[in-house]
């Protein structure tokens, strides 16, 4: 569990309702529905245009990732990769085979079965970069749903904001209904620049950063699995390898 962006969700709750305590609003300043649909469903009405169904579902599948990021270890990695790379000095290649039905990653799998079926070291590379350049592309096309719901909602509030105001202004005959409308209209901005700024363009950075971080992984197989096919020294290959560590 990232428990940063956990206290980050939490903080960004408190700072809009301590802030709305302390400026003597009250809880039922930040509370509009008027507000919540103009503004949140608006959001999700824009970004739903914006985006295609594959990509909008790819979005809220690694919405976890901001809490529950996919596990990562370097270290062991390493220590895999080197033991695979002692393995195959020993035995051979066709030493690691009784290894890839045993690795859950689809990605490690794929890479182990081509180092054991004596793919050249290139095309192993070549075919392992696809996948990873793909799923980059697609991993990061679902993060920026976040990043345009973040561009999206400030405009939505301003909008919802102006609506408010056309309704208090129907109303200037009541001046006891005019303090009570223009705090209103308001909140619509509250929830476009709060959950742009609190929320959305905050996860999509978090998203993206995650992403990196899976492809440097990614990468460091790669070169691992590279290494090992061409038949490289073991210590040189943890040499090579503990830059990724950093």
């Amino acid at each position: 569990m990232d428990k940063l962006s956990l206290t980050g969700l939490l903080l960004a709750i408190a700072s809009l309702v301590g802030g709305s305590i302390l400026k003597g609003a009250g809880l039922s300043a930040l509370w509009s529905p008027a507000a919540f649909v103009i503004v949140i469903v608006g959001t999700i009405a824009a970004i739903l245009l914006h985006t295609p169904p594959a990509v909008f579902r790819r979005a809220f599948q690694i919405a976890r990732w901001i809490i529950q990021p996919p596990a990562s270890d370097r270290d062991a990695l390493l220590a895999q990769i080197m033991e695979w790379s002692n393995i195959a000095r020993r035995n051979g290649l066709l030493g690691l085979e009784s290894h890839v039905e045993g690795q859950r990653d689809p990605f490690l799998r794929k890479g182990l079965q081509m180092l054991v079926d004596g793919v050249e070291p290139e095309s192993i590379r070549h075919m392992l970069e696809i996948d990873v350049g793909g799923q980059e592309h697609a991993d990061l096309a679902a993060a920026k749903v976040f990043e345009g719901m973040g561009i999206y909602a400030p405009t939505m509030g301003i909008i919802g904001a102006v609506l408010g105001l056309i309704a208090v202004m129907k109303n200037l005959a009541d001046p006891s209904k005019l303090g009570h409308g223009i705090a209103a209209a308001f909140t619509a901005t509250i929830y476009g620049i709060a959950s742009a700024n609190l929320l959305f363009l905050p996860m999509a950075n978090k998203l993206k950063s995650v992403i990196h971080h899976r492809s440097g992984e990614r990468e460091m197989i790669i070169e691992g699995l590279i290494a090992i096919a061409q038949g490289e020294n073991p210590r040189n290959i943890e040499s090579k390898l503990a830059g990724f560590l950093h």
